[in-house]
């Protein structure tokens, strides 16, 4: 599974470097009146895509610390009950296994 995280991540990131240098041509982007912002067209785009993607990525990590907690939780809660359940085990509940008591042997004749 590391394998497969691993490969889309560097998939992704040739994806990227082919579309910044495919997308290297300077523009200008006008934001209020007279202020210009003279960019690379990859630059706003990527950013863009982070503005979009950042959000997501918080509350998926969130998410998934909030489940970690309550399955840690209900996990503490189960155990804590088996060992409510169980009965206390003392040296003094334990009881000794008796062996069956060997068959007299027979009487011995006496040599006279």
């Amino acid at each position: 599974m590391q394998f497969l995280r691993t490969a889309f991540w560097v998939v992704l990131a040739v994806a990227i470097a082919l579309f910044c240098k495919a997308n290297n041509r300077p523009m200008e982007i006008k934001i209020w009146g007279d202020l210009v912002w003279e960019t690379r067209i990859w630059f706003p785009m990527l950013l863009a895509f982070l503005l979009g993607a950042v959000p997501f990525w918080i509350m998926a990590r969130a998410t998934r610390w909030r489940l970690k907690r309550r399955l840690e939780s209900a996990e503490r809660a189960l155990s804590a009950a088996v060992a409510a359940a169980a009965p206390p085990s003392t040296a003094s509940a334990v009881v000794p296994i008796e062996t069956p008591a060997s068959p007299p042997s027979p009487p011995l004749a006496d040599p006279a």
